[in-house]
């Protein structure tokens, strides 16, 4: 399987990959995170998923908690606080109100 562009540019760009593994580092270690690591686990080792090589994945979707495919749920973009920042609200306070993103 070929490489994604994101993989192709930090493998490429060796500082840029020095900077991300170091943001990554610090971002792993906040509180929320750790939180949020420790939720998952528990409900994992609930559902009885936990290292048993099943390819699940317990993901927040939401306020809920569900299990889905770990390649799913590990490239699933449109769930996280980043994405959902960058995309911004729809309509209202927007300078153009009728563009939703192609949505």
């Amino acid at each position: 399987m070929a490489l994604g562009r994101t993989a192709r540019y930090y493998r490429d760009n060796p500082e840029a990959r020095k900077k991300r593994l170091e943001y990554q580092k610090r971002y792993n270690a906040r509180k929320s995170q750790i939180a949020r690591r420790v939720e998952n686990n528990k409900e994992n080792r609930e559902k009885g998923t936990y290292g048993n090589y099943d390819g699940k994945d317990v993901s927040h979707k939401g306020d809920k908690i569900v299990l889905e495919k770990e390649s799913k749920n590990r490239a699933s973009k449109t769930n996280t606080p980043g994405d959902r920042r960058a995309r911004g609200k729809k309509g209202k306070g927007r300078k153009n109100p009728g563009n939703t993103g192609g949505r």
